[in-house]
């Protein structure tokens, strides 16, 4: 099996969003395009109620990836758990894409023994440890969020040490929302790693309503953008215009 480049839209939120498109069906549009969105939900404190956060499963639902609720306290650990989750999802998808094309439609990976199946997610380990991965971070930047940046910062921090362990290729990207003088807003442009949101990330403000449907759609737009595909043929062995789908 060829390697492949995985995309992720990694939102982080407080809230259900308050301005323009259903972030559900526009999660969905980008999961057609090969682009999982994976969404974690931080609450203030065990006095707060989760049901406010419903949006934030149905989100990931849509976009084929995974969601979580956690506490602030908590949000660095699961930011990589979710991330590496997500990453074994999609392949385990893509395996099971593959064993139907060989063993017939209503295989899965489930269904083999369990020798084979344990030989099956060796490949599915080595795959996620070599592929190329893209992951553009949405954070709500929302008047309720005043009190979390500083944890999503550090959060963010230990995701890129984690990822870049691995053998394969990372890419990073960091938008806001809302922006200062628009729904959403670049913060950190693509790179192999994320130190530099150490300086960017006192910087912002938070304020204002939540728009996370056009959010999601700026991050589609932004992993089509010829930059990026530029960015990726410099190197040695680019294979940015293959995807898992």
């Amino acid at each position: 099996m060829k390697k492949g480049t995985l995309r992720q839209i990694l939102l982080i939120t407080d809230g259900c969003s308050n301005k323009g498109e259903d972030p559900a069906v526009t999660a969905a549009i980008a999961y057609e395009q090969g682009i999982t969105v994976n969404v974690i939900g931080i609450l203030d404190d065990e006095s707060e109620e989760p049901e406010g956060l419903q949006e934030v499963e149905e989100i990931a639902l849509s976009g084929g990836g995974v969601s979580q609720i956690v506490y602030k306290e908590s949000l660095a650990e699961t930011v990589q758990m979710v991330t590496k989750q997500a990453m074994t999802q999609t392949i385990q998808g893509f395996v099971n894409k593959e064993l139907r094309q060989i063993l017939g439609q209503e295989q899965e990976l489930t269904d083999l023994e369990p020798e084979k199946r344990g030989e099956v997610m060796e490949v599915v380990e080595d795959m996620g440890e070599t592929c190329n991965l893209e992951v553009l971070v949405l954070v709500d930047t929302s008047a309720s969020m005043h009190d979390k940046l500083e944890t999503v910062r550090e959060a963010l921090i230990d995701l890129s040490i984690s990822l870049n362990a691995r053998i394969g290729r990372n890419k990073f990207s960091i938008f806001r929302f809302p922006g200062k003088r628009k729904d959403v807003e670049k913060v950190l442009n693509w790179s192999p790693k994320l130190d530099a949101i150490s300086t960017l990330f006192p910087k912002l403000s938070s304020g204002g309503i939540t728009p996370t449907g056009p959010a999601i759609k700026e991050a589609m737009f932004q992993f089509g953008k010829k930059s990026l595909l530029r960015s990726f043929k410099d190197d040695e062995e680019a294979e940015v215009e293959e995807s898992w789908y």
